[in-house]
């Protein structure tokens, strides 16, 4: 597969104290027409994220249609497991409702964070998304002692199936993680079984993070992007005839960085839809997030 780059599509311009900087982890939602409204992180001037959005025209993204104005979540409280920032992973429509599932931020002394994942829920198309409890819905636990992160869910033939990234380890630096991505099922997208099942593991030398998975099923086969990172993060791509077992296909991803400008150092953060009959893709480029969000389109064979 080879994409091909539309451009960068928004940065914020430090108009708004909650939007300073960074627009993180895109996420696009379907609007009606040609209108999809692009969710993402940004951090206020104390670098916590808040989740915003911005919407555009498919057929000419680059022209932002509008701006949030309020952040759509925000921090929780001092001491919660999200004082620090949310960010999104993913929403997910059902029955009417939206579940929009959220990394919170927890900053650690001894190690330099100790993440959660949140659930919000919108009760309808323009309802709020309101967080269904101060505390995480997947926490820590005997299979995931360490941190774990960005959840990308799907209903699937009715079970509700999450893949996330956790830590194996950790220590006072990033390269102490070996963060890479694991699966999880649930009944009703709230409470979820873990059994430790690692969706993806490194297949390089270096390599000490896989995150943000992004897993599309076509007819026959699973397809999951994601980042990962030695040196740099790059996007990978790999498949699955269950959804549970991955055969990692890195050279295949189609997408790296450019010779020049916003993302010329990285691409990270994957996210893929499909419209009127095309694939594209949300991603970000440079110091994950701070040059902003950009857009690419699948070529047809």
């Amino acid at each position: 597969m080879k994409w091909t780059k539309l451009g960068m599509l928004f940065c914020p311009d430090r108009r708004y104290s909650w939007m300073r900087t960074h627009a993180a982890n895109p996420v696009a939602e379907w609007r009606g027409g040609d209108l999809f409204r692009v969710y993402f992180s940004s951090r206020d001037d104390h670098k916590r994220a808040h989740i915003g959005y911005v919407d555009v025209d498919i057929k000419n993204p680059t022209e932002i249609l509008s701006v949030s104005q309020e952040p759509i979540l925000v921090p929780g409280v001092t001491g919660l497991f999200d004082d620090s920032g949310v960010s999104i992973g993913c929403i997910v429509p059902h029955q009417g409702r939206r579940y929009l599932y959220y990394l919170g931020w927890n900053l650690g002394v001894t190690v330099p964070w100790r993440n959660s994942i949140g659930l919000a829920i919108s009760e309808g198309v323009d309802a709020p998304f309101i967080k269904v409890s101060p505390a995480p819905i997947m926490d820590r636990d005997r299979v995931d002692p360490y941190s774990i992160s960005y959840p990308w869910v799907m209903i699937d033939e009715g079970r509700w199936r999450m893949w996330y990234g956790s830590n194996l380890r950790w220590g006072s630096e990033q390269r102490d993680m070996d963060h890479l991505i694991k699966y999880a099922e649930s009944d009703d997208g709230i409470h979820w079984r873990r059994e430790g099942k690692v969706a993806l593991p490194f297949q390089a030398e270096g390599e000490f993070a896989m995150a943000k998975p992004c897993v599309v099923r076509d007819e026959g086969l699973y397809r999951m992007w994601y980042a990962f990172r030695g040196e740099a993060y790059r996007i990978g791509y790999a498949e699955s005839a269950d959804g549970l077992d991955w055969t990692r296909k890195d050279a295949e991803a189609g997408i790296s960085v450019s010779d020049t400008g916003w993302d010329s150092e990285t691409v990270d953060y994957p996210f893929v839809f499909d419209h009127a009959g095309k694939r594209y893709m949300l991603y970000n480029g440079n110091s994950y997030g701070a040059t902003g969000f950009g857009l690419a389109v699948l070529e047809e064979k």
